[in-house]
């Protein structure tokens, strides 16, 4: 009796495999074994770097609404606790926003978190 391979299913998986694999360089899109251990280091790598790309975000609305406030002689810190207090839950990516497209409208803000 001749050997069964299961050669549908199997050319399937690597099909899946290989049309993950697109756009890699060399031997990385072509062969299976590379492209295997390529596509699995890509989708761990791509895990880890969303939740990086949430921490780099707020890095930079930080630094935005930081510089906002140094033009108002105010403290990022002093801004944020002054808002706390006021009772004005605006999140970073928003203020962030303000200060950029909207100066009059921080220059509020900078007013109520002092007040």
């Amino acid at each position: 009796m001749p050997r069964a391979t299961n050669a549908p299913a199997s050319r399937k998986r690597r099909k899946r495999r290989l049309k993950l694999a697109r756009g890699f360089n060399g031997g990385r899109h072509r062969m299976f074994r590379t492209a295997t251990e390529a596509v699995d280091k890509a989708q761990t790598t791509a895990y880890a770097h969303r939740k990086v790309k949430k921490r780099d975000f707020r890095a930079l609305w930080i630094s935005r609404i930081s510089t906002a406030c140094r033009d108002h002689d105010i403290r990022y810190s002093q801004f944020i606790h002054g808002l706390g207090k006021a009772g004005i839950e605006l999140n970073r990516k928003m203020l962030s926003e303000i200060a950029i497209h909207d100066p009059d409208g921080f220059a509020k803000l900078v007013e109520n978190a002092r007040a």
